[in-house]
């Protein structure tokens, strides 16, 4: 630490030496002290020490009256604090700058490049922005205060769809995973589902409102098919047991002589189901019988009397009561 008055007299040549070092050391140690050199002229560059314990010396501008903070140098961290916010500097070639705080972009936006992206502290990718050619169009993130949720929206042109994309065959998946997952409106409107933007489609509708419909409405000449509903492969055999789960309506050809109903396992999460059960009676030979198991319940226990001609059809209706528990109507019999 030293100082100097830049100032070297007319003197012996020993004690100008000793003058001219002193300036140099004044000059290498760049005019440390705990106050202003006494030869600073404007322009001059001083190193403050006073809080040189704390680890901090600060590098100071002479103006000709007022000593400027130019930075502040961190002894133990090893680094300097520009005091002028407006300091800026280019990174290029630093290839792994690291920030001491949050980035604030003062007003201003952060520019990215097509298919590049940002990455998690891995460097995996965990965004990647895809560029348009004179986008128009594009998608704000909106956050929540206690008890609104944060919203991902488009913002643009005055009507701009939202479009969530999957890769490949992948699915949009909706839900917590935790729980029931709910797909509703923002506000009192109604629920549309259709494809491809409506065009070719047939939609769902349901309306908001207190006694709302839920409108299923076919495109043209399409129609609503309920999928339990269609009619099942065939049974045939003498020993059959009906699959509730997944069929509504069902087609039982019967063997000649006996055939029964086995008791299935599939009513009971389907209580208050419907449908009808048709029994063919074979091409040939003698009529088929059809015994009960003890889930199935007719009038007065009466059991299934049916036609007895080779190729009758008759329809039983049935209903699922509940749990080990089904019960038929009254054959209609001998359809033709």
């Amino acid at each position: 630490m030293a100082q100097h008055d830049m100032n070297i007299a007319n003197q012996s040549f020993p004690s100008f030496r000793t003058d001219l070092n002193n300036a140099l050391t004044a000059l290498n140690t760049m005019h440390s002290g705990t106050s202003r050199p006494s030869g600073a002229t404007t322009g001059t560059l001083w190193l403050d020490t006073t809080n040189s314990g704390s680890n901090s010396l600060t590098i100071k501008f002479y103006d000709g009256s007022d000593d400027i903070t130019f930075a502040t140098v961190n002894t133990s961290a090893n680094t300097v604090d520009f005091t002028d916010s407006s300091v800026t500097f280019d990174i290029v070639n630093d290839t792994s700058p690291q920030l001491g705080g949050n980035l604030d972009t003062n007003s201003h936006n952060i520019i990215i490049d097509d298919a590049h992206f940002i990455s998690d502290e891995n460097n995996n990718e965990q965004i990647i922005f895809q560029t348009t050619a004179s986008a128009v169009n594009e998608l704000e993130i909106t956050n929540g205060a206690t008890g609104n949720p944060p919203i991902l929206g488009a913002s643009g042109e005055t009507n701009v769809d939202l479009h969530l994309k999957p890769k490949g065959s992948g699915e949009t998946i909706i839900g917590s995973g935790g729980a029931s997952a709910t797909l509703t409106t923002s506000g009192a409107y109604d629920l549309i589902l259709d494809t491809n933007k409506g065009s070719n489609s047939g939609n769902i509708t349901i309306t908001d409102g207190a006694n709302g419909d839920i409108t299923l409405t076919p495109n043209g000449t399409g129609r609503v098919v309920i999928g339990k509903a269609s009619v099942p492969a065939v049974y045939t055999g003498t020993g059959m047991t009906l699959d509730f789960d997944t069929y509504q309506n069902f087609i039982l050809t019967l063997s000649s002589g006996s055939n029964s109903l086995a008791n299935p396992s599939t009513e009971a999460s389907n209580v208050g189901q419907t449908g009808v059960i048709i029994f063919i009676q074979p091409s040939s030979s003698s009529a088929g019988t059809v015994s009960l198991g003890t889930d199935y319940e007719t009038a007065e226990s009466a059991g299934l009397t049916l036609s007895s001609a080779n190729n009758d059809y008759d329809v039983v209706p049935y209903v699922v009561k509940a749990d080990n528990s089904i019960l038929l109507g009254a054959p209609q019999l001998n359809f033709g």
